[in-house]
């Protein structure tokens, strides 16, 4: 089967899996407020103690093995969910790692604005077949052609800000702006090879800063707003909020996000790319060819990627989505029915990518922006769910990192589902 995110898509997709460029139960009280460590699971009896024995060493293996520091959280639906942190030795030092740690969560955002249309389109404020012309007027290329559900599943055929010779500077941290959405969508390329709308899936940021204002002009409010109003607040988020700079929320602890350096970044972007000779991400110099990327300001993800959370919020978040309590029964359909996008892993919805695993299809997204990346998925009821959360996002894309990280994604999601994993799958190559 394929593996939820090839290394190439992951590098190229944002905010954002590009940076560069990759539950549970019916009731809201099942994603408990109090997180059992590893230590408690480890002597505990019965399921969790498997659980424990069974996706530790994965974790441990995967931070030592270039993903430097893992969150990972199981809730098979029943007892309480399995959450673990593991960590490289020396990142001790910056900070230690906690299951409860705040997390930029990055295109996993795109899930909560694609819910907010849907809600608005629900009220008949928006229709999917709206052409972005009609809200975005001389905003977007081909806007006329371009509809409100083109933009949800990317097949818009719009391009990506992300690598352009305008933007790469902000991404990487090396420059500090801050753009509008209606900026971004200036600077966007058309797709390469071009694509009309409606043609094919190309996942893009842009088609959800487009969305992002789309939001704010059917509203009246602001997405921020929006977010808090209709998604955080009723379902008891507390420790998610859209960022508008590079801080954390004051008082609470957060991961240390870390990214290679210029000279193993060089190793691991394909050609291809065409990155400038020198790139390098902005922050203070660690051990082993790292940057601590965790200053750079990630706030232009905005609609995009622009959440922070932890794994415990994201799996109540999905959990009400998926069990049907964001979204009527109609527009769930709507959510639920993908176009092919085998970069994928299988298909992508309407903000939501249907992703085969060796254990089956699960539901849910993944992000990737400087210092962070995160793999979150449901099955389909929303009973049960697996996040990884991982504390670099290019430093996975190398060959051992990567199947550690791999291993350790399909270990969880097949622990969440309840279903033995293929020997090959659960063991990296040495």
């Amino acid at each position: 089967m394929p593996s939820p995110t090839s290394p190439r898509r992951r590098i190229l997709r944002g905010a954002l899996t590009v940076a560069l460029a990759t539950s549970l139960s019916t009731a809201l009280v099942a994603c408990s407020d109090t997180e059992t460590d590893t230590d408690t699971m480890k002597t505990s009896t019965g399921q969790g103690a498997s659980l424990d024995a069974r996706l530790a060493p994965l974790a441990q293996k995967a931070a030592d093995t270039g993903s430097l520091g893992v969150i990972v959280r199981v809730d098979r639906g029943t007892g309480k969910p399995l959450a673990i942190a593991r960590q490289a030795a020396w990142t001790e030092a910056d900070h230690r790692l906690s299951a409860n740690d705040q997390f930029r969560v990055a295109s996993n955002t795109k899930t909560v604005t694609a819910t907010l249309v849907l809600q608005q389109v629900a009220q008949h404020t928006i229709r999917l077949a709206d052409p972005v012309e009609k809200w975005l007027p001389g905003l977007v290329p081909h806007g006329r052609d371009i509809t409100v559900k083109m933009l949800l599943n990317h097949t818009s055929g719009l391009g990506d800000y992300l690598l352009t010779p305008q933007f790469l500077p902000t991404l990487t941290g090396q420059e500090k702006r801050t753009w509008t959405a209606e900026e971004l969508l200036a600077i966007t390329p058309q797709q390469d090879p071009p694509a009309a709308p409606g043609e094919k899936y190309s996942y893009s940021n842009a088609n959800y800063a487009a969305l992002g204002l789309i939001l704010e002009k059917a509203t009246g409010k602001s997405l921020a707003d929006l977010f808090e109003q209709k998604i955080i607040k009723p379902l008891g988020m507390k420790d998610t909020f859209l960022s508008t700079n590079a801080d954390f929320s004051a008082g609470k602890t957060h991961a240390t996000g870390y990214e290679p350096d210029a000279q193993r970044l060089r190793r691991i972007l394909p050609p291809e790319l065409h990155v400038p000779k020198g790139t390098a991400f902005a922050g203070p110099k660690r051990p082993h060819g790292n940057t601590d990327t965790t200053a750079v300001d990630s706030s232009w993800s905005w609609a995009a990627g622009g959440l922070v959370s932890t794994a415990a919020d994201w799996q109540r978040f999905q959990t009400a989505l998926m069990s049907g309590k964001l979204l009527p029964g109609a527009q769930m359909k709507q959510m639920l029915t993908a176009v092919p996008a085998p970069e994928e892993g299988g298909g992508y919805g309407l903000g939501l990518m249907e992703v085969n695993t060796p254990c089956g299809t699960v539901w849910g997204h993944t992000g990737g922006q400087p210092g962070y990346s995160s793999e979150i998925y449901t099955d389909k009821s929303g009973r049960r769910s697996a996040a990884v959360l991982t504390v670099t996002n290019f430093g996975i894309k190398e060959p051992k990192a990567a199947a550690a990280n791999k291993a350790l994604v399909n270990t969880a999601v097949c622990t969440m589902l309840g279903k033995p994993l293929p020997t090959e799958s659960a063991t990296p190559p040495r």
